[in-house]
């Protein structure tokens, strides 16, 4: 499967204050809006991914964030993966880790 290309501003380069966050062409005769040759691609909807993997970890899992040992426990290990939330303390986080590993729950972070 091809990979989607990484979309980003009209002439990014030349000034520092734009940034690459994609921003769409819309100059009247912008080479880029015209699909001419030799452009970087432009966003659009044939790029989307499909509607079964969208919203999904790059491990194929669903990411659930978890802040407490019952949300662990809740946790189904064939479809869901876990990431601990950042405001949980290192007690907790171990417990929770201890859990999830207990119960097969892969954890992201």
């Amino acid at each position: 499967m091809a990979r989607k290309p990484t979309f980003k501003r009209q002439e990014y380069w030349r000034y520092k204050k734009l940034g690459d966050s994609y921003r769409r062409p819309r100059g009247k005769l912008s080479k880029r809006r015209r699909y001419q040759a030799r452009k970087p691609a432009m966003a659009r909807v044939g790029y989307r991914c499909p509607k079964n993997t969208r919203g999904l970890h790059p491990s194929g899992f669903k990411d659930v964030l978890v802040e407490n040992v019952e949300q662990i426990k809740a946790l189904n290990p064939e479809t869901d993966a876990a990431r601990i939330a950042a405001t949980v303390g290192k007690r907790k986080r171990q417990l929770i880790v201890a859990i999830a590993k207990e119960n097969g729950v892969k954890l992201l972070n």
